[in-house]
């Protein structure tokens, strides 16, 4: 059996932003000339962990920001320190970098995420829009304040309205926010679960993971003794793995990116879903085809549910694409296809 299981999904995304604090992330495609909207694999790796800790009802693991303060009596950001804890399930599943306190410890992730980014660059479009911050309709609530530059004392009312009335100018009450960048259209984004370093730590002390302290803890608590082909590690018990299994099922399909504007949600609704352990089949089943009009290229989505991977379509993915496989149940049949896959391996005898 190949250890790896690999994920495919479709999302749809209407008129919303995947990043808020330089405004819309975009990348340049060459061969389309297009400007593209994307997610980066690091934000939908946040995403997915936030959901599984959610659906745990656990809390992610604490990180200790660190900061050096110099001889200017400036503060300097350090670097951060994870606990590198695989009690922590975003720790686990997450993997961990901790450098500076006089050793190294990483974790690699045994998620490998993809950006979400176009199906097709012809798929997905960026759109600008000018807003505005608008309490013009009641200018007697929202006062004005005035200083002069270099200065902090504030105009009065009456030096306010003789500058005004020399220049001729006004004091309106909205500010004006331009070129704020949305995205729309068809997303995709990929996975790969390697299920040999899923539930296992290792135990090797030249490039650790762990400290020895917390091998002996992590044995305290059940952790199995075993070995897999990076040599010996220890393994979450059973019953430990079969709580994160379903949770983690559902994280993979159902996260989100949440904004903290409301005027940019969208529902982000999965179309289709594509599992297998061969990583060719999921580009085959869930793609794009180019299309030549006469006048320019056109992209075609498709799901092709004859390409090796096994499929599940849900009911909004008729919206878009040309499907009769779509089905009410659909996430769920999909979760209960990686809680198959994820629970069949046999994590304490790799070896």
């Amino acid at each position: 059996m190949t250890p790896y299981i690999y994920l495919r999904a479709l999302k749809h995304a209407e008129h919303t932003v995947f990043c808020v604090q330089d405004g819309q992330k975009t990348y340049f495609d060459p061969q389309f000339n297009r400007v593209v909207a994307y997610s980066s694999g690091q934000q939908v790796k946040r995403s997915i962990l936030q959901a599984l800790t959610d659906e745990l009802g656990v809390q992610m693991a604490p990180v200790t920001f660190n900061y050096n303060i110099n001889a200017k009596k400036e503060l300097e950001n350090k670097e951060p320190w994870s606990p590198c804890d695989p009690n922590y399930v975003d720790q686990l599943v997450g993997g961990w970098m901790r450098v500076g306190d006089g050793s190294v410890k990483k974790r690699r992730s045994p998620l490998s995420i993809s950006a979400m980014r176009p199906l097709h660059p012809l798929l997905a479009g960026v759109d600008k829009e000018n807003l505005t911050f608008d309490r013009s309709d009641n200018p007697n609530l929202h006062p004005v304040n005035v200083r002069m530059s270099g200065s902090d004392r504030l105009l009065t009312e009456e030096e306010i309205e003789q500058y005004l009335e020399e220049n001729n100018r006004t004091l309106p009450r909205r500010n004006w926010i331009a070129d704020n960048a949305r995205t729309s259209g068809l997303f995709v984004y990929d996975v790969a679960i390697d299920l040999r370093t899923l539930f296992c730590v290792s135990t090797n002390q030249h490039e650790p993971e762990i400290s020895k302290e917390m091998i002996e803890l992590l044995k305290s608590k059940g952790w199995v003794l075993s070995k897999n082909v990076f040599g010996e590690c220890l393994v979450l018990p059973k019953n430990e793995r079969e709580k994160i299994i379903p949770a983690l099922a559902k994280s993979l399909i159902n996260w989100r990116i949440t904004s903290n504007q409301a005027r940019t949600f969208s529902l982000m609704e999965t179309l289709a879903v594509a599992v297998s352990n061969n990583a060719n089949s999921l580009a085959a089943a869930i793609r794009a085809k180019l299309v030549d009009d006469g006048e320019k290229p056109k992209a075609k989505p498709i799901i092709d549910e004859n390409a090796g991977a096994d499929l599940f379509v849900t009911l909004p993915c008729a919206n878009y694409i040309v499907t009769e496989s779509e089905s009410t149940d659909a996430l769920q049949k999909a979760e209960a296809k990686l809680i198959e896959m994820l629970t069949a391996f046999d994590y304490e005898n790799q070896m």
